[in-house]
């Protein structure tokens, strides 16, 4: 900041009567300064100063940043402020990564521009609310659902809360997501849960997306039924969130398929009856096995690759129900020629986050315990390091990693 005078430029601490500073005599022929001057204090009318404008502080914070494919940055921000009345800031406790997200680094996803703040899982306090918020204050503990749900357009009242018409998966996407130290979140009444103060933050973490997920895009949407014989394929978190889930409804038998050896064992800790590798190309002939010919009566797709959608075609029993979890970015083959005659069902969708309150119930009772999914633990300042972890799963045994603030 500079001080302009009627007569030209002095230092601030020369106005203000410093004796260390001191003014500048001016020699009357040359305008040159001729040193420093101890005079009296010079008093200065209101008229006679004009403090130059200076720009307002701009509150910042730090936020994982997309700077296009394979360029992360955990960077310095502009701190979040709220939009509409609607709004809430909520400050990050914790948050985590999802296979969205090391889609998005990929590239895969062009919606996701350069300069986005990636994440839409997380747990916080409310920061600020918007004039019509009513549900939510300043201090609470949230849980933030990784879909925006406005409650009022028509698709919302049908609960496909994914595809509401002026929300849906946007954090992360296309507006700034919950991989910073503050978020904005529109429509807060509807897209927030509220969670006791003491809530265990890693556990609830869970509830954003893979759990609700692997729950209503596998189990509910495969209608999985008392002494059914299930098939999950795929063993990361949310083919295990489905398995876990699935467990609701008390099926028969539980077959988990997958390459990584440790992620079928992790499958049986959770209550998998049985475990296939399916490394060696012949998952289908071993499914057969199990179930005397019959093939499964529920196949859910927790991958998203051609291969793994083949194997699901393939087990399914007459009657049976084929739903499909995975992020699919390449075309499948649907076997007509096969399917044609046996009565299967094929459902696909994208996660709604209806049931949340549901598993906030069955969580808080114990019944539920996603806690377990997680493996690694990273502060939010080694973020880097922790999508390094995620996104070479296989080498490092990780399932789900939390990332812990330090503004707790």
């Amino acid at each position: 900041m500079y001080t302009r005078l009627q007569n030209g430029y002095r230092p601030p601490s020369a106005i203000f009567g410093h004796a260390d500073a001191g003014a500048f005599a001016v020699d009357s022929n040359t305008s040159m300064p001729l040193g420093p001057q101890r005079a009296p204090f010079e008093v200065m009318t209101t008229a006679q100063i004009e403090i130059c404008p200076r720009e307002t502080a701009v509150a910042t914070m730090h936020a994982l940043v997309y700077h296009g494919p394979g360029k992360p940055s955990w960077e310095l921000h502009r701190r979040p402020v709220l939009q509409g009345p609607d709004d809430a800031i909520i400050r990050v406790t914790t948050s985590t990564i999802c296979g969205t997200d090391l889609h998005i680094l990929k590239g895969d996803l062009p919606a996701v521009t350069e300069g986005r703040i990636l994440g839409h899982e997380g747990i916080g306090v409310v920061d600020e609310v918007g004039a019509a918020v009513s549900t939510f204050r300043k201090g609470d503990k949230v849980l933030i659902s990784c879909v925006t749900a406005c409650a009022k357009c028509d698709l919302c009242r049908k609960q496909m809360y994914s595809h509401c018409r002026n929300g849906g998966w946007i954090l992360g996407n296309t507006i700034d997501g919950t991989q910073a130290e503050y978020v904005r979140i529109p429509y807060a009444d509807t897209s927030l849960y509220p969670l006791p103060s003491d809530a265990n933050e890693e556990t609830a973490v869970m509830l954003s997306d893979i759990l609700p997920t692997g729950f209503e895009c596998g189990v509910l949407n495969g209608k999985v039924s008392p002494g059914d014989t299930i098939a999950i394929v795929g063993a990361g978190p949310v083919g295990l969130a489905a398995l876990l889930t699935a467990q609701f409804y008390s099926p028969a038998a539980i077959i988990s398929i997958d390459l990584d050896d440790n992620r079928l064992q992790v499958a049986k800790s959770f209550g998998a009856t049985a475990l296939i590798n399916s490394a060696a190309g012949n998952a289908i002939e071993r499914v057969m096995e199990l179930t005397h010919g019959e093939g499964v009566d529920v196949a859910i797709e927790a991958v998203g690759m051609p291969a793994t959608f083949d194997i699901c075609q393939g087990i399914l029993a007459a009657g049976g129900h084929l739903a499909n979890i995975g992020v699919h970015g390449k075309p499948v083959l649907l076997h007509m020629e096969k399917l044609w005659d046996r009565n299967a069902t094929l459902t696909t969708r994208l996660v709604d986050t209806a049931t949340l309150p549901m598993l906030l119930k069955a969580v808080e009772s114990g019944r539920l315990q996603p806690g377990k999914l997680v493996t690694h633990r990273f502060a939010f300042d080694d973020i880097l390091k922790a999508y390094e972890t995620f996104g070479d799963a296989a080498k490092h045994a990780a399932l789900k990693v939390v990332l812990a603030s330090r503004m707790q």
